[in-house]
């Protein structure tokens, strides 16, 4: 037996004094003989000599270590190189084929498949070397040795895509065409990496580390924590930069795909070893929904506190308006996703807190800086007339989007009330002194007996009764065309822009003015008509006046 373990031991000190390059299974068997001896040389007491041969076999499998994890580092070096980005689109099928490539996004429906990250015939080779470290008691430098390795060359490939680390500050400094592409770029790589590269790190660790599960989670989370810190930081950096109204719609692109990716996220870093790896992605999902709340809590405010004095001098629909209610349109797209940010909870006073108070909450900023806006007009006609265009603008966005659905008609019948409201006041301060005019209060009532009284067949008083009565009457008319004129005039340049509500409210001008102008026409027109200027006093037929209201608020109306 003892001549056995010393010619093994011979034989395998003439292997591992080459290089294991030469040939790596023989060397892996010298390695094994190197053990037994060792073993040997340990149980038995054998002398001086067996001292002896116990430490030049302990020379030999240090100098075996040492040339392994050269071997290791070598192989696995030469081996690692990045993936091109022509080959991760292939493993990745994209929605459409008529779209460049390179901004191809992935099909969550395709079958994938892994790219490969090292030449198939040497993971064996690698995978041994990592076992013998085991019986070397080096595996801890393999593991630094496969951790420095993989991670660059995993930083390479992402850097290779455009993904490095970036702060807010460099974000912040971007112009918002550059900043938009990029997020549109940072998405495709997150699911790539999230769906094959780190998918295919996990497979070529579990390879090469096989059955070592604790090595090999530890590897893995080791080897891909700073890529991921990479590719997480610019969507750190979006939410923490400068916040404005439109950013919310990038946020919530971020955060829906992020989202819909962690499920993924969670199997491929499963395990204690990824637990910080898990932990930075989930963090980056809350962070954009923290800064998607954030954005809409502040352009709520901001709305608030929009100078008062910028109105527009024709009465038309706001831009602020026109932009929230597009602005809530838009949200709707993301309406499931804000729904989970917003999630719904009891007040103590039993309301609801949720997405359904943030979209009436943007919406009542709207209305109080209307209001405010609208005592800025100096003719009181005008600011309702704003009201009406601008809370009627509101009610048609919000029932030509999904957001009819959270408010609801209650919300919607209230909020028509409202313009109705405000057309019966319109008609009311606009038209009460025309009208005023058609009032018979302090007139002659009989028109019977101030005709008599022209053709001289009443005494000198009822010829000046009479005479009273007509000059009167001309006045009261004369003071309807001046007052009706001014309107007609000033209103010509109101803009209602909606038709159907620009139709509806000169119909109901109409209803209300021309019954009485036929009305106070046939009455006193009599006394007039048969006057010296008849006509300059008796300046409108019913017909005229109402061809004449058609032209009111035309300034704006849709061609």
């Amino acid at each position: 037996m003892l001549m056995f373990h010393r010619s093994s031991f011979v034989q395998a000190e003439s292997v591992i004094l080459e290089s294991a390059s030469k040939g790596v299974t023989a060397y892996l068997d010298a390695v094994d003989n190197l053990k037994s001896a060792e073993d040997f040389f340990t149980s038995k007491r054998i002398g001086k000599a067996g001292d002896d041969a116990l430490k030049r076999v302990d020379e030999l499998l240090r100098k075996a270590a040492a040339e392994l994890e050269n071997e290791f580092s070598r192989v696995l070096s030469e081996c690692s190189k990045p993936v091109e980005l022509e080959q991760l689109l292939k493993c990745l099928p994209s929605r459409s084929s008529a779209k460049d490539s390179a901004e191809s996004q992935p099909n969550p429906g395709a079958v994938l498949s892994l790219p490969t990250l090292i030449d198939p015939r040497y993971v064996p080779r690698l995978s041994k070397l990592a076992q013998k470290s085991v019986q070397l008691g080096c595996h801890k430098q393999f593991v630094k040795i496969y951790r420095d390795t993989r991670s660059s060359t995993l930083e390479l490939t992402l850097k290779q895509l455009g993904v490095e680390y970036v702060t807010a500050e460099e974000v912040q400094t971007a112009q918002a065409e550059s900043r938009d592409a990029k997020i549109t770029h940072w998405i495709r790589c997150l699911q790539i990496a999230v769906k094959l590269l780190f998918p295919s790190e996990r497979a070529l660790c579990d390879q090469i580390f096989e059955g070592k599960h604790a090595w090999k989670d530890h590897c893995f989370a080791a080897a891909t924590s700073k890529s991921l810190l990479n590719l997480l930081s610019f969507g750190q950096a979006i939410s923490k930069s400068k916040t404005s109204p439109d950013k919310v719609f990038l946020l919530l692109d971020m955060f829906d795909r992020t989202l819909e990716l962690q499920s993924e996220v969670e199997a491929v870093f499963a395990g204690d070893e990824c637990a910080e790896n898990r932990k930075s992605a989930s963090t980056l999902v809350k962070c954009l929904a923290q800064a998607a709340k954030k954005t809409l809590i502040d352009f709520k405010d901001s709305i608030v506190k929009e100078s008062p004095k910028n109105t527009s001098t024709d009465g038309d629909v706001h831009p602020l308006t026109s932009y929230v209610g597009n602005y809530i349109k838009y949200l709707m797209d993301y309406q499931s996703s804000l729904k989970l940010i917003f999630q719904e909870s009891s007040n103590g006073d039993g309301t609801k807190s949720g997405l359904v108070s943030e979209i009436s909450g943007l919406i009542h900023a709207v209305e109080t800086n209307l209001d405010v806006k609208a005592k800025q007009y100096k003719d009181h006609a005008l600011g309702i007339l704003f009201l009406m265009n601008n809370i009627n603008y509101i009610v048609r966005s919000i029932r030509s989007s999904e957001a009819k659905d959270l408010v609801g008609d209650d919300w919607i019948q209230r909020r028509r009330r409202t313009v109705q409201q405000h057309a019966t006041q319109y008609k009311r301060v606009a038209w009460g002194k025309v009208l005023d005019c058609l009032s018979a209060q302090g007139l002659t009532s009989s028109v019977g007996s101030a005709t008599e009284g022209i053709a001289g067949s009443v005494g000198s008083i009822g010829s000046h009764s009479s005479t009273t009565s007509t000059s009167v009457i001309k006045a009261r008319f004369k003071s309807f065309n001046k007052q009706f004129e001014e309107v007609c005039q000033t209103q010509m340049n109101w803009a209602i822009p909606d038709k159907e509500l620009r139709d509806n409210l000169i119909l109901a001008v109409a209803e209300v003015l021309l019954p009485a102008y036929r009305s106070f026409l046939k009455r006193f027109g009599p006394l007039v008509e048969n006057s010296h200027h008849a006509s300059k006093y008796m300046k409108y037929t019913p017909e005229a006046l109402e061809q004449t209201l058609g032209n009111l608020f035309a300034k704006k109306l849709p061609q």
